[in-house]
C-alpha cells in the first residue's frame, strides 16, 4: 500500500506574492509553524538541495531531513522528493499555483509509502499528513493574506 494525499486552499492575494512567499525556502521557519530551521545545501539551475529541521515533537524527538526541491515558476508548479528518507521508502511532493476568480488556489499533493519497519504505516501517515497540511495552509494562507492587506493600504509615496 501507498499514501497519498491532495489538499488544497484558496489565498486571497496576487499569484507572484504568494509564489515568491512559499517559494522563499530559507523563511519557512518563519513561514510554517513546524519547522524550526532550513539549510541550503546546493542550487542548482531552479533545483535546491536543503535540510530541513523540524520542531521537537511531544517526545521531545527532532526530525530532520534533506531534500531536493525543484521550481517550475511559468508552469507554476514545484516538484520535490526527499533525498534523506527517513521512516519512508519514498516521498514526492507537488506543489501547484492556479488562478482562480477568488484568489490563487494552492495545491499540494504528496506520493509516499512508508518503510516496513517505519514506526507507523501509511494509513497512519496519509491522516497526519492531511490534518498537518491543512493547519499549516491555513496558516501560509493568513499570512501572506495579511501581507497583501498591509501592501494595499500602505501609502504611496512620492519619488
Amino acid at each position: 500500500m501507498a499514501g497519498h494525499t491532495d489538499n488544497s486552499i484558496t489565498i486571497d492575494a496576487p499569484l507572484d506574492l504568494v509564489w515568491d512567499i512559499t517559494n522563499d525556502i530559507e523563511k519557512w521557519p518563519g513561514l510554517f509553524s513546524e519547522y524550526a530551521s532550513l539549510e541550503v545545501l546546493s542550487r542548482e539551475g531552479d533545483s535546491t538541495t536543503f535540510r530541513l529541521t523540524m520542531h521537537p515533537d511531544e517526545s521531545g524527538k527532532v526530525w530532520s531531513w534533506v531534500s531536493e526541491r525543484t521550481v517550475d515558476r511559468p508552469g507554476r508548479t514545484v516538484r520535490a522528493r526527499r533525498v534523506e528518507t527517513g521512516p519512508f521508502d519514498h516521498m514526492n511532493i507537488r506543489w501547484e499555483y492556479e488562478e482562480t476568480p477568488a484568489g490563487i488556489r494552492m495545491r499540494w499533493v504528496q506520493d509516499f509509502a512508508m518503510k516496513p519497519d517505519a514506526p507507523v504505516d501509511d494509513a497512519w501517515m496519509t491522516d497526519n499528513i492531511n490534518r498537518n497540511s491543512r493547519t499549516q495552509m491555513a496558516l501560509i494562507r493568513d499570512r501572506i493574506e495579511q501581507v497583501s492587506r498591509d501592501r494595499r493600504s500602505a501609502p504611496v509615496l512620492p519619488g
